[in-house]
């Protein structure tokens, strides 16, 4: 549902994880093979394993998230600085490339390499540009979440220097708010201030993480209860636990709230200049700040008119299909008053308590498990690391999206992790726990990005890789492949994920409509109500994510409508001859790709079975 949650959240994680993911041409069918073709194949491997290295040295969080304990004691730089630092660097790195390195020398796979690395780099500058436009702290989330939910799951503490190392990433927390405080000022000195309906909820999931011990008397926080919990178990004795979590607590209460309170002022300070809910049209420079940001999530050169026109010939296609699923439920009146009516009725609802909750996460395992039962017969290679669901932590649901996926530790020692916010039952809709346990879990975003990580003989940059209309595009193509694996045995079910679909044609609409065509916040909201199903608090929360972040709501469906054309290409081309098994290795064999080098990919599979 929403974006895919990678490494840490600082400027330097980001540089980190945007390295390109290159493909291989294969001959035969898609499947990942080993990079070293030749010598020079092999020389590049090591040379592109090195550039990987050295960019994610820049990112502590980064090399946590992958499972390493380098810079185990530091949080990223969010400074100006220190992404010009992550820049030079993979400048230095193309320019190393270009210097030692003649593509005519490499095999077809080595050459899709270092052009794929080229265009990378040149996509970091582009972006680059613009970096004083994104909202550090927005209705998506902020440092204040992002640490916590940082420390929770990634940070690991086998040791007592782990510990420690968990303390000074507590009082490292107090450095990271005073940089993204100023830079919120910073931008707001250039008339970058994030919209209006950013600030409540953005202080109000603040405010909750400085809830509890040792801020006040009640029960302990979240972050002192997760360390108290890693700390019990530590084989040490009982003196060394309690002195451990004294300085925790110091930490919180010392350093680590008065980060927040840095924080806090420096929205007080912008909010008064908040002058609206408008679009990137706002922003200085808006129209191209815009068109950067699509070419991005869509690694596509579509203009925002495109995706428009796109977004409403879908919306007009899924209402049809959605309507044929109506009748088949023997609903009597229109699909506008079916819609409102799964928006409202109790009966398409799960129990607003725990037993709800653990309802809906009981069954999104179920969904899991079926698909992983099939998944054998339209893959060849499963994902060997494992998948867990849950809810988002309550402290953290105001700006938590609706549902998303943590990648996993590529050591095992962090499962991959389908998370679902449940803040309100009474907004969440029984009809599509299926569909969304599809796009995040099985065969959706676990099924690529951890499998991505395992694939070997691949560079470390193509396992990590990112590109947003590729990832989100499998996860949406995930939703109607499910439905072929067995899922969806009921009409009321196909209308779920038919929903879901056209949340997402929604979302090309509405996106473009308010970043480059001018509409109002509520201009969306009211298109979103008049298409989709989707709760009321669900479609506020969903145009807001939107708002803070241009573009990367249209990589969903231009993604799917392109991984599925690719599919349709294939079957037409080979009839007998194709296998679904062989097309999803294609797709997924060689980590995440730009959508122009996958239909290279699947056009050399179609020719390689014609033979």
């Amino acid at each position: 549902m929403s974006f895919v949650r990678t490494f840490g959240a600082g400027l330097l994680a980001a540089a980190a994880v945007t390295l390109p993911a290159a493909a291989q041409q294969q001959p035969a069918a898609g499947a990942a093979t080993a990079a070293a073709d030749s010598a020079e194949d092999a020389r590049l491997t090591t040379f592109l394993d090195a550039a990987f290295d050295a960019s994610l040295a820049l990112s502590p969080e980064g090399m946590t998230s992958l499972g390493l304990k380098t810079g185990y004691d530091r949080l990223d730089d969010y400074t100006d600085a220190g992404a010009a630092q992550a820049l030079a660097l993979r400048e230095e790195q193309l320019a190393q490339l270009r210097r030692d390195f003649d593509p005519a020398r490499l095999s077809p796979a080595g050459r899709v390499s270092y052009r794929l690395f080229e265009q990378a780099v040149e996509q970091d500058r582009r972006q680059f540009a613009w970096r004083n436009h994104f909202f550090p702290v927005s209705t998506n989330g902020s440092p204040a979440g992002d640490i916590p939910v940082f420390l929770i799951n990634e940070h690991r503490v086998e040791t007592v220097d782990d510990a420690r190392a968990y303390i000074a990433r507590i009082i490292e927390a107090q450095r990271v708010m005073g940089e993204v405080a100023a830079r919120i000022r910073t931008q707001a000195e250039a008339g970058i201030v994030p919209p209006k309906m950013v600030f409540a909820p953005a202080r109000a999931d603040a405010q909750l993480v400085i809830t509890g011990a040792p801020f006040d008397d009640g029960a302990d926080s979240t972050v002192l209860a997760d360390f108290r919990k890693k700390v019990s178990a530590l084989e040490t004795d009982a003196a060394t636990r309690e002195a451990l979590v004294a300085e925790a607590s110091a930490a919180l209460a010392g350093p680590f709230r008065q980060g927040f309170d840095t924080l806090f002022a420096a929205l007080d300070a912008v909010e008064p200049l908040a002058t609206g809910n408008n679009g990137a049209w706002s922003l200085p420079d808006g129209g191209e700040y815009y068109a950067a940001r699509l070419a991005y999530y869509t690694t596509t050169d579509m203009s925002a008119e495109q995706i428009h026109q796109l977004g409403l010939s879908q919306v007009a296609a899924i209402r049809a299909e959605m309507d044929a699923a109506r009748q088949e439920m023997g609903y009597a009146g229109t699909l506008d008053a079916l819609i409102a009516a799964v928006r409202t009725d109790p009966q398409y609802r799960l129990p607003n308590d725990e037993s709800g909750k653990e309802q809906y996460l009981s069954e999104s395992r179920a969904v899991i498990a079926k698909i992983m039962a099939e998944a054998p017969n339209w893959f060849h290679r499963l994902p060997e690391a494992a998948l867990e669901v849950r809810a988002v932590e309550p402290w953290r649901q105001e700006t938590a999206s609706v549902a998303f996926y943590n990648r996993p530790a590529p050591d095992g020692s962090r499962p991959g992790i389908f998370y679902v916010n449940l803040a309100d039952m009474t907004q969440v809709s029984r009809l599509q726990v299926e569909s969304i346990a599809a796009h995040e879990g099985a065969p959706g975003h676990h099924f690529q990005i951890a499998r991505a990580q395992e694939l070997p003989g691949l560079p470390k940059f193509r396992r990590f890789g990112f590109y947003g209309s590729y990832i989100e595009g499998w996860g949406l193509y995930s939703e109607r492949l499910a439905g072929e694996m067995g899922l969806y045995q009921t009409p009321e079910a196909r209308f779920g994920m038919l929903s879901l679909q056209m949340w997402r044609a929604i979302r090309m609409v509405v996106d473009t409509g308010m970043h480059a065509k001018q509409w109002t916040r509520e201009q969306a909201i009211d298109y979103f109500r008049a298409n989709s199903p989707v709760s009321e608090r669900d479609i506020v929360k969903e145009i807001d994510r939107y708002l803070n972040n241009p573009g990367q709501a249209t990589s969903y469906m231009v993604g799917q409508l392109h991984i599925a054309g690719l599919r349709q290409k294939a079957e037409a081309a080979l009839g007998d001859r194709f296998d679904i098994r062989d097309f999803h290795e294609v797709v997924l064999g060689n980590g995440a790709l730009p959508l122009e080098v996958l239909t290279e990919q699947v056009d050399a599979y179609i020719a390689s079975r014609q033979v």
